[in-house]
């Protein structure tokens, strides 16, 4: 790509890569400029798509369900585009019920659309989960791979003559005639029409986009077992697991704010493991396959920025998804397309504006 692009996208993960090729489909050229750290986000996550779990308030909830509901549409682009058929479970979402005052505290507010099981047709559903008193079932919610997800954007990353890549950290950016600049940690720039900030937890770091100061690293351990035939995804009182149809089942998991440390610690795994058995007991006795950690984007409020920054309009920011960032990156990256293509909002951003901190 000799001229300069028409955006430049800082960051390589899932948001990064699905604002790419949004960008690239509606004819713009792009620059991804990203390289490999310890602890990122997009391959450690488990992969849920729950938003009726994980509930937001507002237009922040009707964008996550808006994202739930275009992961089938999304995946199929990327199946055509690619011939990768990205794993998706859409078998619905157990709330786990473990003791009387659980079963009470979770028949209370039931998610719309949420139904009770009792404990027989939890059984019949879930064998593994027999020792449970019930639960709420989540019909529209579900998990993806996104291992295998990435792995696809990537490939169509490399196979897009309109994207191009380079190697670096973006340590600032700004503007100059209406167009974008931004500096890399090598000394060099890279000049464009716009500069789409999804820089994953180390957002913070970049000079010249002050909304990036919200966001922090936050790390999640994370297990995984050999599966014991659990079908649907579970979330218990303390954790979570997400089985995955490569025969592994992933158990996470915490919530630790230490920096960009993003080591395992015998303290962290042993909650993620305690918790995971207590969702299924039968873990206790099941092989474990790969402990990990992740540094998730987290805002105060968990919400994403997505937006134009106030200042300098070629600012556009598309990070801190915090624990939902597999859920909203491909709604978020059409949402962003459109902004650069300066088209109406088809979605209330208005609890993710930038400068709301």
């Amino acid at each position: 790509m000799t001229r300069a692009p028409d955006t430049i996208v800082a960051g390589g993960g899932i948001v990064g890569l699905c604002v790419a090729l949004a960008a690239s489909r509606r004819g713009k050229t792009v620059v991804i400029v990203s390289e490999s750290r310890p602890g990122e986000a997009s391959p450690a996550a488990a992969g849920m798509l729950a938003p009726a779990v994980e509930r937001s308030v507002g237009a922040a909830h009707d964008f996550a369900v808006a994202a739930r509901a275009f992961y089938p549409e999304f995946l199929e682009l990327i199946a055509d585009a690619g011939g990768t058929r990205v794993p998706i479970n859409r078998l619905g979402v157990l709330q786990l019920a473990l003791t009387d005052r659980g079963v009470r505290g979770l028949r209370k507010d039931p998610p719309p659309g949420s139904s009770w099981l009792s404990r027989d047709e939890l059984v019949s559903l879930e064998p593994a989960l027999g020792h449970g008193l019930g639960a709420v079932f989540n019909p529209d919610d579900g998990a993806v791979d996104n291992v295998v997800l990435m792995s696809a954007l990537e490939t169509l990353i490399e196979s897009d003559p309109r994207i191009a890549r380079t190697a670096g950290v973006v340590v600032k950016v700004g503007g100059k005639g209406g167009d974008a600049v931004v500096g890399l940690s090598t000394g060099d720039t890279i000049s464009g029409g716009d500069v789409v900030l999804a820089p994953g937890a180390w957002a913070a770091s970049i000079e010249g986009a002050p909304a990036l100061k919200a966001v922090t690293p936050c790390k999640g351990q994370l297990v995984a077992f050999q599966s014991i035939g659990l079908r649907h995804v579970v979330y218990g009182p303390r954790g979570y697991l997400v089985p995955r149809i490569n025969g592994i089942t992933i158990a996470g998991s915490t919530m630790e704010y230490t920096g960009f440390d993003a080591s395992t610690t015998p303290e962290g795994l042993a909650r993620v493991h305690s918790a995971a058995r207590e969702i299924a007991p039968g873990l206790s006795v099941s092989p474990v396959t790969a402990e990990w950690a992740g540094l998730r984007p987290v805002t105060p409020d968990m919400l994403p920025l997505i937006g134009r920054d106030t200042e300098n309009p070629s600012i556009v920011y598309a990070c801190g998804h915090s624990r939902n960032g597999i859920l909203l990156a491909p709604l978020t990256a059409e949402a962003v397309a459109g902004i650069l293509a300066g088209d109406s909002p088809k979605h209330d951003l208005s609890q993710f504006r930038p400068g709301r901190f």
